[in-house]
């Protein structure tokens, strides 16, 4: 069972299914084409209510409800533990039989470059993906096998629970952090350095002294950064649904990339009154 975050989780939820309902709204009407809804982090189906015995619909379910002015053709969710997967599954088939489902346990990375593969092979399929990964597991070769294709790809990308945490103060990051980013950002480790610290040179008694700090705003600078890796994949990036927790300390970064000018025009028309939370 997955956990419940708080009011942005219910704000990412309904940006994903808000814009999803626009998106089918759109392919009524381009009959020659066939729908995917792809879901990389599917979870069980349902979400737990902190300190109560409440469950909510989680983003699968809440998708699949969804059959004005149309459903989509093929439902594709990915989840990676057994026992969730098993239960998304028990949930679909409870309530959501009739719906080309396929519920598939494997790491979302492979799936995202199957997916790729997929739509090259079949240009009448149009696919909105939806990637909401625990922690930093999306590893960014997988989002660049999505170049040139037809999908809408909605992001959550851990600025601040992720990236952030990685970069300490002092510069001195482990070989298995830096590995990490650079797998996350598909960026070299020097350019990642360059990017989110600066070099402070001192002159002493005894000579210069050189100092590494990190930059101020990390987490908002690597929003912008991720942005702008999005944008050398996709035409059309939109502007960040930034997530903030009690203290109002950023921890994601919520965007969705597209190829399409109308798509970017509704996401952020989606995006823009949930910032009114």
């Amino acid at each position: 069972m997955n956990q419940f975050g708080g009011n942005w989780t219910e704000a990412k939820m309904d940006i994903v299914v808000d814009y999803a309902k626009a998106y089918l709204t759109i392919m009524n009407k381009q009959p020659w084409a066939k729908t995917l809804y792809f879901d990389g982090f599917a979870g069980s189906g349902l979400i737990e209510v902190e300190d109560t015995t409440d469950r909510i619909k989680g983003t699968s379910l809440r998708i699949l409800e969804i059959d004005k002015p149309k459903p989509f053709d093929t439902y594709y969710f990915v989840e990676k533990n057994p026992k969730i997967k098993a239960a998304l599954e028990s949930n679909i088939q409870a309530n959501y039989s009739g719906k080309n489902t396929y519920v598939i346990q494997e790491d979302c990375n492979v799936k995202l470059v199957a997916m790729a593969k997929y739509l090259k092979d079949n240009t009448n399929y149009r696919a909105l993906a939806f990637i909401d990964p625990y922690g930093m597991s999306v590893n960014w070769e997988s989002i660049y096998a999505l170049k040139d294709l037809e999908v809408d790809l909605w992001i959550l990308v851990p600025t601040g629970l992720g990236i952030n945490r990685l970069l300490k103060n002092n510069g001195e990051i482990s070989d298995a952090w830096l590995t990490k980013l650079e797998k996350f950002l598909g960026l070299s480790r020097e350019t990642i350095k360059e990017h989110f610290y600066k070099k402070e040179i001192t002159n002493t008694l005894f000579g210069e002294e050189v100092t590494i700090n990190k930059e101020k705003g990390t987490v908002s600078k690597a929003g912008e950064l991720y942005k702008q890796r999005l944008g050398t994949v996709f035409k059309y990036v939109t502007d960040p649904f930034v997530m903030r927790n009690s203290t109002n300390s950023i921890m994601y970064h919520f965007m969705m990339a597209t190829n399409n000018s109308k798509a970017l025009k509704i996401a952020n028309e989606v995006i823009k009154p949930k910032y009114k939370l």
